[in-house]
């Protein structure tokens, strides 16, 4: 296995060809989860803030626990739009009753689910509120359009752009057409959240092996209970309370949360993704071997399962270096062995292993923690390295105001992009 790999002269050039994108800085909405905000929860162990849930697993997470700090945006000469939205979504699922409808924010919080009281699992922002009819009645609402984590918004931006090259995602974006995605590791649920959100075509599925976090998530972090799946595959409950009906304006309906194992969910399940992340570390902050091994069952069903023509399937991984690879020369790049030996793994599998499948893998490093972003796309045709980057930086571009993302797509794409070989 290498530790550091030298860029061929295709790939050095590809760089250039960023580098010329890297001034597009077009207007961007704020971004309320961007990470000069993250000293309001990423804190190491000596801030105010509260625990607000806290519970054992025993499906080797240890203990899991939701943090909660104070979040200063939106701040509180803001709160009556969302007040105002939340009653106009009242009246209009109940006309006659509207002068119940009225509702008052209680404020913002980050909450950050931790393993052991160690590991930041996930991160998102809740939003606290009642209603006056029922003041003792108080509910969560994550925000769907915000992303903490930067891994995420990099996962988000290689995914969907890689996708978008050989899928036509506008028409899911519009909602005309649905697309397949599945979610592996579910943490707080910010990713499939912000998914659902923003791709109105989107139908969800994930899946997470440990109850707890699924408890902590939907308790304590704002997810939507509705999504909440039984084994027999009906939901948890049959139909959704008046709350998640105001909360959520449809987006519950569209995100199916199983309690399962990764492997015995890709085996049973007969759907066909357009696309998958995955995103499982458990509570020692490993990756578990079966989840990469390129004779492990979940991988083999796993190709089977993801869409031969322009199926994409995105992994969260720790580099196993603490080097940072803005300080390295020009002519390397740290991609480190753990992290080479599962890109490999998934290429094989996913690519190599089926001959009537073409495609490519690469990965892009996300800023501010060491984490690297696979992406193993199927549908690309044979071409040059640089061909292939011009269309990702094209279609980053597009991706990003498609979507109206807080964020640019190009900026985590261009991060030390490295192909897979």
């Amino acid at each position: 296995m290498m530790m550091i790999l030298k860029r061929s002269r295709s790939q050095l050039s590809s760089t250039k060809n960023l580098r010329l994108f890297a001034t597009s800085n077009p207007r961007r909405i704020e971004d309320e989860g961007d990470w000069f905000y993250s000293s309001e929860w990423w804190d190491n162990g000596d801030s105010d803030g509260k625990t607000v849930f806290r519970s054992v697993s025993d499906k080797g997470n240890g203990i899991v626990s939701v943090v909660a700090s104070h979040s200063s945006r939106p701040n509180g000469s803001q709160w009556y739009k969302t007040e105002n939205w939340l009653w106009h979504r009242y009246a209009e699922l109940h006309p006659k009753d509207e002068q119940n409808g009225s509702f008052r924010i209680l404020g913002y919080q980050w909450r950050t689910l931790r393993f052991n009281d160690d590991t930041r699992q996930s991160t998102a922002k809740v939003m606290a509120a009642y209603n006056e009819s029922d003041p003792g009645s108080i509910f969560l609402r994550q925000q769907a359009h915000c992303l903490a984590v930067p891994y995420l918004k990099s996962m988000v931006s290689a995914g969907l752009t890689s996708l978008s090259c050989n899928y036509d995602m506008l028409s899911s974006v519009y909602g005309k057409t649905s697309m397949k995605i599945l979610c592996i590791g579910h943490g707080g649920g910010s990713l499939p959240l912000f998914l659902a959100y923003k791709i109105p075509g989107a139908i969800i599925d994930i899946v997470e092996i440990d109850p707890v976090v699924i408890s902590a998530s939907t308790q304590a972090m704002g997810f939507p209970t509705y999504s909440i799946m039984k084994k027999c595959g009906e939901r948890a409950h049959p139909k959704p309370n008046l709350i998640d009906e105001v909360l959520w304006n449809g987006i519950h309906e569209r995100l199916f949360l199983y309690e399962s194992d990764a492997q015995q969910f890709i085996t049973e399940t007969t759907n066909i993704y357009d696309m998958v992340f995955v995103d499982a570390y458990d509570g020692d902050d490993v990756f578990p071997c079966k989840l990469w091994d390129p004779d492990s069952v979940f991988l083999k069903a796993l190709g089977e399962r993801v869409h031969p023509e322009h199926g994409t399937v995105v992994v969260n991984l720790h580099s196993d270096t603490d080097t940072d690879t803005d300080t390295l020369g020009e002519s390397l790049l740290s991609i480190g062995k753990y992290v080479s030996q599962v890109c490999k793994a998934y290429k094989k599998v996913l690519l190599d292993d089926f001959e009537s499948v073409s495609g490519l893998a690469f990965t892009v490093h996300a800023p501010w923690v060491c984490n690297t972003s696979l992406v193993v796309s199927r549908g690309f045709k044979n071409g040059t390295r640089d061909t292939v980057l011009n269309a990702l930086i094209s279609k980053s571009l597009e991706v990003g105001n498609t979507l109206n993302l807080p964020f640019s797509c190009l900026q985590y794409i261009k991060r030390g992009l490295m192909f897979v070989d």
